[in-house]
């Protein structure tokens, strides 16, 4: 039976009470490709199409929050070469987003990583890879509320002409209560299912273009009337990485750079809810990867003409404005407009908050369904025909992460950021690889073959990999990040450490509990020839 057919038919879960072929309890009948193990999971099939599932991929990456958050610190580590960074960072998404598109090709599965990785390197391997994409999503949901929170604040400041509003984000208590009133927000529009998913995502999205677009040229036409903070004449050598000083800021600029680009593979996790699964994910990741890596170096040049590197009052040096930069400088650039963009950056926040849901939801929807989590996490809303239960877990859980930060961290933002460098490094690499090893059988077969499964997932695993052990290992210094450390050690390192040793240990808490996952029994090993 092929997947397709399988996909088609299917509606429910992997097993059944039994542990056998059949289905979870309420979910209804479903049809298992007996080869394999793959199967539908009931979600609302054909409801996302091309420009639908580009729009969410954007929204999720959430280009106005991610270049407030990383514009300061990569500029920090690299200086003026940070659109060179910029393309360095998107060479491997690039790599990788082609290795995803090939391997949804093959399986269109929501678990994305965690289906593919376990087909390819067998349960093991494969339940890290679901837990290191569960863990970067929950990560950059914590960030995402927080930046909501204190650009509503600031947006509210503004607009009643009161700074002292701005203040309130630095309130603990009134931090985290906001934040947590941001995340049931965002539960509840993902709860609801891909259509209401996508119904917001249309104006927001298009809103936050607008604005960064409108920010890029007024910059570019302050320096040319000679207004510019710390004017900057563009010089095509930003674009060269190399002229980076030493490997460890490369690898910290890189390690930036890939976290400004997280967060297109929503668009594979979608692929069940796609019209034509096998072909719609992957290239709606193509162009979102290319829609951004334009906005983002357009941007990245307009902030150097205006700002330069330097440390004065608006230069992207300034350590006091690194973790916000465009609430710095939106009102010398965009004037009387610069509201404006405190209400993209909120909006982009908001957004993103509500679609990167979509991502782990379904990720621990797939685990439930072959019996990698508890069977709970399969649950589907009979009404909306989304993961219910693990949209659910996913807010709580990401809300308490996002408390607890906000207590231990100097600068939760800066330290939640480099976190997720790691982790996406992490889960990208192991998903990048797994392509090159489930289609070795093929790899040399044509010549598309060789660069699309082979060389382009294989450069651009190798890559994240190494970019991986780099900033796991600077990161022990206490300097490192916002300076937040524990008896000594950097807090970006025992975050890292703690969230990958944390899955370890649960992973062999379910291989206890329900060792049928474990044994191969739910979801096969194989290779793309059987």
């Amino acid at each position: 039976m092929s997947y397709e057919s399988t996909a088609a038919a299917s509606t429910g879960d992997p097993a059944d009470p039994a542990g056998g072929p059949g289905s979870v309890p309420g979910s209804g009948p479903g049809s298992v490709d007996a080869a394999t193990g793959l199967s539908s999971k009931g979600l609302s099939a054909g409801s996302i199409g091309l420009l639908g599932a580009t729009v969410i991929g954007i929204s999720c990456i959430a280009p106005a929050y991610t270049l407030t958050a990383s514009l300061g610190p990569t500029a920090a580590a690299v200086g003026t070469q940070m659109p060179g960074i910029f393309l360095v960072g998107f060479l491997p998404m690039l790599l990788v987003a082609l290795g995803y598109r090939e391997l949804n090709n093959a399986m269109p599965d929501s678990g994305t990583s965690f289906t593919w990785a376990t087909r390819a390197f067998g349960p093991w391997i494969g339940w890290l890879g679901g837990w290191g994409l569960i863990v970067a999503t929950v990560v950059v949901l914590s960030n995402l509320a927080g930046v909501a929170v204190d650009f509503l604040y600031l947006a509210l400041a503004q607009a009643f002409s009161n700074p002292g509003i701005a203040d309130l984000s630095s309130n603990v208590l009134v931090n985290i209560l906001t934040c947590l009133v941001f995340m049931v927000a965002a539960c509840y529009i993902s709860y609801r299912g891909m259509e209401t998913t996508k119904s917001v995502q249309y104006v927001l999205v298009a809103f936050q273009l607008v604005v960064l677009v409108w920010f890029s040229i007024a910059a570019i036409v302050e320096f040319s009337n000679g207004s510019a903070f710390d004017a900057l004449p563009f010089d095509a050598n930003w674009f060269n990485p190399f002229a980076v000083p030493t490997f460890s800021a490369f690898a910290a600029g890189v390690s930036l750079s890939i976290f400004i680009f997280w967060g297109w593979d929503v668009t594979l996790t979608m692929n069940e809810e796609t019209k034509n699964p096998k072909t719609t994910p992957g290239r709606a990741a193509t162009l979102t990867v290319g829609i951004i890596f334009a906005l983002y170096i357009l941007v990245a040049v307009a902030a150097l003409m205006f700002s330069g590197i330097g440390t004065g009052e608006f230069g992207l040096g300034n350590e006091d404005i690194q973790g916000n930069i465009f609430a710095a400088l939106a009102a010398p650039i965009m004037g009387p407009f610069a509201i404006l963009m405190s209400l993209a950056v909120l909006s982009s926040s908001a957004a993103s908050l509500q679609s990167t849901f979509v991502g782990p939801a379904r990720t621990m929807l797939a685990m439930g369904h072959y019996k990698a989590f508890p069977a709970r996490f399969a649950t589907i809303s009979p009404r909306y025909k989304s993961p219910s239960f693990a949209t659910i877990i996913a807010a709580v859980v990401a809300w308490g992460f996002y408390a607890v930060m906000r207590v231990l961290s100097n600068d939760v933002l800066t330290d939640t950021i480099l976190t997720l460098g790691m982790m996406i490094c992490f889960y990208y690499g192991v998903t990048a690889l797994a392509c090159v090893w489930f289609f070795r059988a093929e790899a040399f077969s044509s010549m598309r073959s060789f660069f699309f499964k082979f060389l382009a997932p294989l450069v651009g695993g190798v890559i994240l990999a190494v970019i991986f052990v780099t900033t796991l290992v600077d990161s022990i210094d206490p300097d490192y990040g916002s300076g937040s450390n524990i008896g000594g050690v950097g807090l970006v390192f025992i975050l890292g450490i703690f969230l990958l040793l944390a899955g370890v240990v649960l992973m062999f808490v379910m291989r206890a509990a329900n060792p049928a996952f474990f044994r191969g029994e739910t979801l096969k090993k194989g290779t793309s020839k059987g």
